[in-house]
């Protein structure tokens, strides 16, 4: 990162993300419907209660692979009896980085309990696997390239700690997974279906090789 651009994500004042927290802050506290709980009936202060949530997710949630903003429409499906948000919309990015941003600072945990095993293992296998016309594999770029120059940018490892993220070149808040279907525009690969197996899988693989890293939501990219 740029001095700039550390400058920006460091300050919540000049961070574009802080914006979406604000509007996460009201979606915490509202209830959706006359019948169905806010958030805050369920779980209290957000600061309180969702601290290290974030560093936690991907998991397996009632016998379901899920990332944090799975684990969100689980609630709102199950417990509020609403709709579930779509994926990247507005409402769902704002959630997400209000808990996201109550972990920073903490480490992301390493999830090694048996039933992940086989998803972890599906993630890495993606991670390595060439695709696309450009018949490049994630880990060419970021693990055998990290630190040289693409189109005018350093690579970086794909350590996911930011996310959601606000990118300069997007000029709003994404997910990790919008930017992995960028990444595979880029070498001109199939995108898997939405709401795929294959990357949450990915996003896991992601977040277990960044064990130990810390939380450092919402992120500031280029």
């Amino acid at each position: 990162m740029a001095p700039e651009t550390k400058a920006m994500q460091d300050d919540s004042s000049l961070n574009p993300g802080t914006f979406w927290i604000m509007d996460g802050e009201t979606l915490w506290s509202e209830k959706p419907s006359p019948q169905s709980p806010a958030c805050s009936k369920c779980h209290g202060p957000f600061k309180q209660s969702m601290r290290g949530v974030s560093a936690t997710f991907p998991k397996f949630v009632n016998g379901q692979l899920l990332n944090l903003d799975g684990q969100i429409n689980y609630c709102r499906t199950t417990r509020q009896q609403q709709p579930a948000w779509g994926l990247e919309t507005k409402p769902l990015l704002s959630m997400s980085v209000l808990i996201s941003n109550q972990s920073n600072g903490m480490p992301i945990m390493s999830n090694s309990r048996p039933e992940i095993q086989a998803e972890l293992n599906a993630g890495e296998k993606l991670f390595k696997m060439r695709m696309g016309q450009a018949n490049l594999s994630c880990s060419q770029c970021h693990d055998e390239r990290y630190g040289m120059r693409l189109a005018g940018s350093t690579i970086p490892q794909a350590h996911p700690t930011g996310y959601p993220i606000y990118r300069l070149e997007w000029q709003t808040v994404g997910s990790l997974q919008r930017r992995l279907r960028n990444c595979m525009n880029a070498v001109r690969a199939e995108l898997f279906e939405p709401g795929a197996p294959e990357w949450l899988q990915l996003e896991l693989y992601l977040m277990w090789r960044a064990r130990g890293m810390l939380i450092e939501s919402p992120g500031v990219r280029p």
